[in-house]
């Protein structure tokens, strides 16, 4: 027992005895005041019993005694739960001691490599402001998040998370926001472009419209008919963008559903060309059709499937060369799989634009798309279609010889079922999409 905790008990032992010799005297009673003086021991015995076992420190104040661990206590670093702990979460985590990664999971051995274990947690994470609240003066004294980069590939972004867990050990979580972020990129420059493809043929509009209402300018037959006529080209523009963002959000919201019908891809292709005969498109002709009949029906949605052919002629007819070729082929790859392709003879597209041609809006030549009423939705839709349908889209171009582009679609295992030839209503949604 120390010395400091003698005093207090010795005092508490002489009010103990005063306290009961008061009450016997002033009470007459005897058993009163041998209750009195028990409880006044019973006080110092537990005094003394809390400082031999180390309860009450030494040092303690007598308002807050300080509880400290039992001798015996397991590290938490020793204890076997703690490497499941961390194992357990998805992104990587690292508990670090006295500035050294004591403890990582294997997905962020992964991130930082096997070498970081015991290592100086700034040579693993080489960033001031991590440093200052791992090894600096605040290490430990706060939760802190911050958002890091340079950690695994260069465009990689973290959101870096530090919670202490003692005095000189903190937690590090990192989770990976690269696709987070590029989804509110993409985002972003979707509105963008949506807003500029309408801002632009709807200036046009506006501008026509003041033009012709000056008497003199609008007075002229041949200025107002011709200025009708790029009015009349402008709106209809702007209602095939409209048309393309609703289907593509349509899409989009189906695209977890799987379709419950079933779809004859080779059937469907005969109909798109025919709707294309019957509406008297100029490059009809130049449709070419290799279609194996006795491919399997998909399982699909009839609607999109249609929009998605007539989508891959619609561009062969625009950047492939008049009067060349545009060749459809449907036929078996492999037991599992049928494949669309449809090809051109055009120019071609450069390698370095393959990888983004099926993002909304994006051109390789923008005059030429929009002289040629595309609205740069096109392939997005096409993309879209095909990863509802658990597709695949792969595009081929060689520049000056042209482009092609195949979509690869399963045959479910039961597949004895075959429709009929697409219905009079596939024929009138081809041709909206027109």
């Amino acid at each position: 027992m120390s010395v400091r905790i003698i005093g207090p008990v010795t005092l508490c032992i002489f009010a103990t005895l005063i306290g009961a010799l008061f009450v016997l005297i002033s009470t007459g009673s005897t058993y009163a005041g041998v209750a009195c003086g028990l409880v006044g021991l019973f006080v110092t015995a537990f005094m003394y019993d809390s400082a031999v076992h180390g309860v009450i420190r030494d040092d303690a104040s007598p308002s807050s005694p300080t509880i400290v661990p039992p001798a015996d206590a397991v590290d938490l670093l020793d204890r076997p739960e703690i490497d499941a702990l961390i194992e357990a979460l998805p992104q990587p985590a690292l508990i670090i001691s006295a500035g050294r990664i004591a403890r990582a999971n294997r997905a962020a051995l992964a991130l930082l490599g096997h070498h970081v274990r015991g290592e100086d947690v700034r040579l693993a994470i080489r960033h001031p402001a991590v440093t200052q609240h791992l090894v600096g003066e605040r290490a430990g004294s706060e939760t802190v998040q911050m958002e890091l980069v340079g950690i695994g590939a260069a465009n990689q972004s973290w959101e870096l998370r530090i919670a202490p867990l003692s005095p000189n050990r903190q937690i590090v979580l990192l989770t990976d926001q690269s696709a987070r972020q590029a989804a509110e990129k993409m985002r972003v420059d979707f509105v963008a472009n949506a807003s500029h493809e309408l801002r632009t043929p709807l200036a046009g509009i506006l501008g026509f419209i003041e033009t012709l209402k000056d008497r003199e300018a609008g007075g002229d037959v041949a200025t107002r008919e011709r200025f009708l006529s790029i009015m009349d080209g402008e709106a209809r523009r702007m209602q095939r963008l409209v048309d393309d963002l609703m289907s593509l959000s349509r899409i989009e919201a189906e695209k977890f559903r799987m379709p419950e019908q079933m779809v004859d891809i080779a059937a469907l292709a005969q109909e798109t060309a025919s709707v294309f005969h019957s509406a008297g498109h100029a490059r009809a002709q130049d449709i070419s059709l290799d279609l194996d009949l006795s491919c399997p029906p998909i399982r699909g949605d009839s609607a999109q499937m249609n929009q998605l052919i007539h989508n891959l002629v619609s561009n062969a007819f625009k950047y492939g060369r008049p009067g060349t070729p545009v060749t459809v082929t449907v036929h078996r790859d492999g037991p599992d799989a049928i494949q669309l392709t449809v090809s051109d003879e055009g120019d071609g597209i450069a390698p370095e634009h393959l990888p983004r041609l099926t993002e909304r809006f994006y051109r390789v030549d923008a005059s030429r798309s929009k002289a040629a009423g595309g609205t740069g939705l096109g392939l997005a839709i096409v993309k879209h279609i095909v990863e509802r349908h658990r597709g695949r889209l792969q595009i081929e171009s060689i520049v000056g010889r042209g482009t092609t582009v195949s979509v690869t679609l399963p045959v479910p295992e039961n597949n004895s079922v075959r429709p009929p030839i697409a219905s009079a209503t596939t024929r009138q949604e081809a041709l909206s999409h027109k």
